[in-house]
């Protein structure tokens, strides 16, 4: 069974010292070239992949260096759609209007943010960057994703306030829905839900969520009606485990209309 992919990344980043200890590489998966990332596609069967700079180390300039590769990645490769990495924080504003120049690119389909690296979604000193993020993405038609992450700047509750004030005119894809326990429950227990009857153009993935809430999420759906076209399958390679995503997502969704739109639709919906 082939499946589209729609959060993977692209490059190798340097060893750090994470939390005080020796510097390590823990994404043991990364891949440098895109021939290495073509093969990954062929072995696991991926029919469509979107793609996006490896990030996580503090030194930002490494991963919007890996821009031109995954433009480079999408105009070699048909199957891939590539997404460019940019920042709200004002320190990054000269290397955020460089990506932003790649928004045309053949291929180019999403903007991805993080706030693992600092900021904060209310924060004043980044709003004009996500204005011109979210402008950008509005005027071509792109997606933008965003890292949540239970706690800090990356949480649901933070995170929420872009949904808020930019998901009903950009796309959002919530990426790793929430990330955790409390994240989780959030949004299936009612956000995610409320946003979608709001009119809110809110889109997630379940890479990195824990064990119920796959199927939590896939009964929620079914129960309520809405959100089968609001949800993709991610492996998050190589900070997830594609073999473990997959089989998680297939025991999840089952084999019938949830499962095409989460392998297959919702993806060519925005993508293709």
């Amino acid at each position: 069974m082939y499946v589209c992919d729609a959060h993977r990344h692209l490059g190798v980043l340097p060893a750090y010292p994470f939390y005080g200890g020796p510097p390590v590489n823990p994404d043991i998966t990364a891949r440098a070239t895109i021939d290495e990332l073509i093969a990954d596609l062929d072995a696991e069967r991926t029919d469509r992949a979107l793609v996006i700079p490896n990030y996580g180390v503090p030194d930002v300039a490494v991963s919007f260096g890996f821009n031109e590769l995954v433009v480079e990645a999408a105009a070699r490769d048909d199957r891939i759609r590539a997404g460019l990495w940019v920042s709200p924080r004002p320190q990054d504003a000269e290397l955020t209007a460089k990506a932003l120049t790649l928004a045309t690119e053949p291929g180019v389909r999403v903007l991805k943010l993080s706030f693992l690296l600092g900021g904060h979604p209310t924060d004043d000193a980044v709003r004009p960057q996500l204005d011109e993020i979210f402008a950008t993405a509005r005027t071509h038609g792109l997606v933008v994703h965003v890292h949540t992450s239970p706690g800090a700047a990356s949480d649901i509750d933070h995170i929420g306030h872009l949904v808020e004030t930019y998901a009903d005119a950009v796309p959002l894809h919530l990426v790793h829905f929430g990330g955790g326990m409390s994240g989780h429950i959030k949004l299936i227990g009612s956000r995610f839900f409320d946003w979608i009857e709001s009119g809110k153009q809110v889109y997630t993935d379940l890479s990195w969520a824990i064990g119920f809430a796959p199927g939590w999420l896939a009964a929620e759906i079914e129960r309520r009606g809405i959100g089968h076209d609001r949800v993709l399958f991610a492996s998050d390679q190589p900070w997830g485990d594609h073999a473990g995503e997959l089989a998680r997502m297939r025991a999840a969704m089952g084999d019938g209309e949830l499962a095409d739109q989460v392998f297959h639709r919702t993806f060519s919906h925005l993508y293709d």
